[in-house]
């Protein structure tokens, strides 16, 4: 019976924390504003640390199920908003996300290499709208979109899920292992920009 108060709690967290992770990736998915790649290293730090096998298998299969199925929506809302005249709030959100230069890159890239284009730009910061949008203008049928959709959701879980893993491996308690995941996932969204900002001032 001692045991029963130990597992309960375990049983509990798993119960209230892998249907917050789906939600909260997939509303991610939908409003590009949540830091999903930092949530998904967070729920990868705590499994480590549970030391279960199937902890961390549930992660990512939580996190690549719920990316997977934000982006389809996000994409069949996007061409809904294509073909009507008025186009729609979800469209405009996705170009407000993607500035022409991007686009234009991403148009150029899509057209040279197709598909694997889609899958690298699930692992790029602030790659993934600018390249649905490059395929919304191209007119890729949904079922194109789904097969090179489906790939780029599992690596994009699984590079973060192995970000949550380092973090966790560098300390002996869970909340430093999140906190480096984030600092890690924050740092890896926001090199490029600066990167580029750098280029652009290195060049002017």
């Amino acid at each position: 019976m001692a045991a029963v108060p130990a597992v309960a709690p375990d049983i509990t967290q798993q119960a209230v924390g892998y249907p917050s992770l789906f939600l909260l990736v997939l509303i991610g998915a939908l409003v590009p504003v949540v830091p999903t790649g930092a949530l998904v290293s967070s729920a990868a730090v705590v499994a480590f640390h549970r030391a279960a096998p199937l902890s961390m298998l549930l992660v990512f299969v939580t996190a690549s199920l719920a990316a997977f199925l934000g982006d389809v929506a996000l994409y069949w809302l996007g061409r809904r908003g294509m073909k009507s005249k008025n186009g729609s709030r979800w469209l405009e959100a996705i170009r407000d996300r993607a500035p022409e230069d991007r686009l234009e890159q991403a148009q150029g890239k899509l057209a040279d290499h197709g598909v694997a284009v889609l899958v690298l730009s699930r692992l790029v910061p602030a790659g993934r709208l600018p390249v649905m949008l490059a395929c919304l203008v191209a007119k890729w049928p949904l079922r194109r979109f789904v097969r090179g959709n489906l790939p780029a959701c599992l690596a994009w879980a699984a590079t973060y899920q192995l970000i949550g893993v380092v973090g966790g491996s560098l300390f002996d308690r869970p909340w430093e292992g999140v906190l480096a995941a984030i600092v890690l996932t924050v740092l890896i969204s926001v090199a490029p920009g600066l990167w580029r900002r750098l280029r652009g001032t290195a060049t002017g």
